[in-house]
């Protein structure tokens, strides 16, 4: 017979507990055994009738919440009500800070304070001006944009309290300006890149790594500028767009040989003053100089590489020295200063030049002094000193005047180991080469009516057979010196014996007297020989 299957009575109470009846408690009890709780046997309470435990945090975290509401509110209110007329704490636009002000104090401020800007480039920073960049500011928009920060949302609520509210200013800009302005500076942000060049360590040359330059990008920067100029000005920076620049030398191994050779000697400046004919020398030691080098393109080198030197350290050490050797009446051409230290050293020699050049000069009138008597104790032709004070005729004592640089006079590089000394009182010309008298003549100069000026000038003309319309002269082994007269086609200048219609010849015996009409007579023969000696550029020097 089968047997029925079993069936799971699940009663809705709990089964009735059995406890076991206690016997009476012994005069003497003995230790009593911990219980031991099946808890499988006891019954589960409803899951509905269980609080969870989480129930608690979370009732905790909303009271929070509401604190912080409450307390938002009251900093709000009372914020409103304090800075109910002045921008919140913590603004600013364009760098300036404006909390506490009223939008007039802060249109005000920001108007006083939009003087300059920062351009940036990453690592180097400029203060300009923004006009100079075709940047104009709306101070009073500025100011009302400032004002509204921070009062129309809860998470912009009371910048002072939960950081800085940077606001963008209302800023107009015209691009055509912003470009002129930033081209005029594109030398002070560009950086030149570095090619490989070489170092001294311990006495040893070495081989240096080439380093990238960065230029302006000014169409990405102007493109900025376009999209969105205040918040790009939010902080009162512009931030330029700079590209890499690859050097164009980037192993300067080749270069080791000659760099060795030319590093086993200091480098000798020679600065020469040709008003002065003095030379002093600035020196570079080679442990110094040799972080100079650098590497350039040469088609005509065996390498295809020669060594020169880099501009900006260059540049430096020459601005240094001239700080600390010339007064403010001197000065060198840093341009032609450097160039000449890197042709030099290209050449493979260490002994370059720099020439030193003169400021205008003032002088203060003193009582009997005239144009001319001024002119001549300065060796300055007296048209030019008229000329450089406004065509002036007449002197007061006490007036003062400006004084011409003897530069006028010296337009061809100096060449300074030749110099020619002319003699008025003494009626000679001493020639001298290297620092030694190389010859010394009788030589005549002009009458009193016609001088010959003194003064630093220099040999600017060569004509073999030079014609003057005036006294209807020919003068041969023509060489000019300087012309009296501002802009006119007339030059004083050394010449041999005159001929005067074609064959007068004048003033054989004359030599060591003043006859000539401005100029300075030799002998045929030595002005021969001093027309094939001195080229443009060599300093004559006229004493009175």
């Amino acid at each position: 017979m089968p047997i029925p299957a079993q069936r799971t009575v699940v009663s809705a109470r709990p089964a009735a507990r059995h406890y076991p009846q206690v016997a009476p408690r012994p005069a003497t009890l003995p230790p009593t055994p911990r219980r031991a709780y099946i808890t499988a046997n006891l019954p589960q309470r409803p899951t509905s009738a269980r609080m969870p435990a989480a129930r608690p945090l979370v009732w905790a975290g909303a009271g929070v919440l509401v604190v912080m509401l409450m307390t938002c509110a009251a900093v709000t209110l009372g914020m409103g009500i304090i800075y109910a007329g002045g921008i919140l704490p913590g603004v600013s636009s364009g760098g300036v800070a404006l909390g506490g002000l009223s939008e007039t104090e802060g249109a005000a401020k920001l108007s006083q304070s939009w003087q300059a800007i920062t351009v940036w480039d990453g690592s180097r920073a400029w203060k300009i001006d923004p006009a100079a960049l075709g940047i104009v500011l709306d101070a009073q928009a500025t100011a009302k944009s400032a004002y509204g920060a921070g009062r129309s949302n809860l998470e912009a609520l009371v910048p002072g309290i939960l950081g800085r509210a940077e606001v963008a200013p209302v800023v107009n800009v015209n691009l055509l300006a912003a470009r002129a302005g930033l081209e005029e500076r594109a030398s002070e942000f560009n950086l030149d890149p570095l090619n490989a060049g070489v170092r001294l360590v311990n006495g040893r040359v070495e081989a240096t790594e080439p380093v990238a330059g960065r230029a302006l990008d000014m169409d990405a920067t102007l493109a900025q500028l376009e999209l969105n100029a205040g918040a790009g000005l939010a902080d009162g920076t512009l931030e330029l767009v700079m590209q890499p620049v690859q050097p164009t030398i980037t192993d300067a191994a080749p270069m080791i040989a000659q760099a060795t050779r030319l590093l086993s000697s200091p480098l000798d400046i020679r600065v020469y003053d040709p008003v002065t004919g003095d030379s002093v020398y600035w020196t570079a030691m080679p442990e110094a100089w040799a972080s100079w080098l650098t590497a350039t393109s040469d088609a005509s080198s065996s390498t295809g590489l020669t060594l020169t030197a880099s501009d900006q350290p260059v540049r430096s050490f020459l601005n240094s020295k001239a700080a600390g050797a010339f007064d403010s009446t001197r000065y060198l051409d840093l341009d032609e200063a450097v160039t000449n230290v890197q042709q030099t050293i290209a050449r493979g020699e260490t002994t370059p030049y720099a020439r030193v050049y003169h400021n205008d000069g003032q002088h203060v009138v003193q009582a009997s002094e005239t144009i001319t008597s001024i002119a001549w104790d300065y060796g300055v032709p007296y048209l030019y000193i008229q000329q450089a004070n406004g065509g002036i005729t007449s002197l007061s004592p006490g007036q003062t005047i400006t004084i011409p640089t003897p530069d006028t006079f010296m337009p061809y590089p100096v060449v300074a180991d030749k110099r020619i000394v002319v003699s008025i009182s003494g009626q000679r010309t001493t020639v001298y080469e290297n620092g030694a008298v190389k010859w010394d003549w009788a030589t005549s100069t002009g009458i009193s009516d016609s001088p010959t000026w003194p003064g630093i000038y220099q040999i600017i003309s060569h004509e073999p057979n030079a014609y003057a319309g005036n006294w209807d002269l020919w003068m041969p082994n023509f060489m000019g010196v300087y012309q009296p007269i501002p802009g006119a086609d007339f030059t004083n200048g050394f010449h041999g014996f005159p001929t005067r219609g074609g064959w007068q010849l004048l003033w054989t015996n004359s030599l060591g007297t003043r006859v000539t009409y401005g100029c300075i007579l030799l002998s045929d023969e030595n002005a021969q020989a001093l027309y094939h000696w001195a080229e443009a550029g060599v300093v004559v020097e006229i004493t009175p």
